[in-house]
């Protein structure tokens, strides 16, 4: 049944206004600072490195001290959970793989495409809560407020057109499309903008800008982008393409940040974004995020535990790389 007990640092505080996103509180450590690791596109039961790639997740997140984990969504291959009964595909693509006591802490979690193709409602249910209580997916959208830093995780699935047009997609309490888009628009840009948090850093599973072989999402950067800018976001975090990536906007001072490479990778196909590529890696590993009121120090792994690129943030200079 659930996993050993975690010490519950995270409380759901559920927004009694429908027009507001739900929130969870997650303290930092008693100096103030967070490490959150970062992972996505993985729920394979194990297999394409996806057990690599959570060993070296354990060893990083006991080197740094994670203090929770974000999933960029695609949870799980091919089709999602196919119910809140589905526990024993759940416990083989998650519980019995993610087992490393360093990562026995929280797991915040947004739906990708294909979490859509199931059960899209299964995620955030109780019973597989119940199942393993790392797992906390208290809506498609919410905020994780840690102090120094609020992650607002946005379902960006529903952004998406052409899936409209299949018949494989859950799309019960999101149809119809526009009014729930406009909603969450709306919602997140309220949330950014009452936010005081040093850092604020949004979190999706499709990619606003990427090199990568999905590319640029149109409607992301034609409805999101712009409240990304406008509210001075110093991150978008996303999966979706299977790939590790960096990529600084030429107008703006966020950055875009893929972690898609828990499982399946090596696709070999590349696009062109107008953003700077930074850093791009078609493979396998998963991201490292060192916070502080002050500098944020980010870096990919491989499936070997070996940096691939390691670069800083802070408030008061450029990013700058610093290995």
């Amino acid at each position: 049944m659930a996993v050993i007990a975690i010490l519950v640092s995270a409380l759901v505080l559920l927004s009694p206004a429908a027009a507001e996103l739900q929130r969870v509180q997650h303290s930092p450590k008693e100096d103030g600072s967070l490490t959150v690791l970062a992972v996505g596109d993985w729920g394979r039961g194990g297999q394409f490195n996806q057990t690599l790639v959570a060993e070296q997740m354990g060893v990083i997140g006991e080197k740094l001290a994670a203090d929770f984990v974000i999933s960029t969504g695609d949870n799980f291959y091919n089709d999602g959970l196919a119910g809140d009964n589905d526990t024993a595909f759940f416990m083989a693509s998650f519980t019995d793989i993610y087992t490393a006591s360093s990562i026995q802490k929280p797991w915040y979690i947004v739906l990708g495409n294909h979490d859509y193709t199931g059960d899209a409602l299964a995620q955030q249910s109780p019973a597989i809560r119940e199942v393993d209580s790392r797992w906390t997916s208290v809506n498609k959208s919410f905020i994780v407020e840690a102090d120094i830093v609020d992650f607002f995780l946005v379902d960006t699935s529903p952004f998406v057109l052409k899936y409209w047009n299949e018949s494989k997609f859950d799309w019960r309490n999101v149809a119809p499309r526009d009014t729930y888009i406009a909603t969450l628009l709306q919602d997140l840009d309220d949330a950014l903008a009452a936010s005081n948090a040093t850092w604020k850093v949004v979190v999706g599973h499709h990619p606003v800008s990427s090199g990568c072989e999905h590319g640029n999402t149109t409607e992301l950067r034609e409805h999101l982008l712009p409240l990304l800018k406008a509210h001075g976001v110093d991150m978008y975090l996303n999966g979706h393409d299977h790939c590790l990536q960096r990529i600084t906007s030429i107008d703006s001072p966020v950055e875009f940040v893929t972690s898609g490479g828990g499982s399946k990778a090596w696709a070999g196909k590349f696009k062109a974004t107008s953003d700077k590529m930074e850093f791009l890696y078609d493979g396998q590993g998963f991201l490292s995020m060192e916070l502080t009121a002050a500098e944020a120090r980010l870096a990919f792994y491989d499936v070997s535990g070996a940096v691939l690129h390691s670069w800083g943030l802070t408030k008061s200079a450029p990013a700058s790389i610093i290995s």
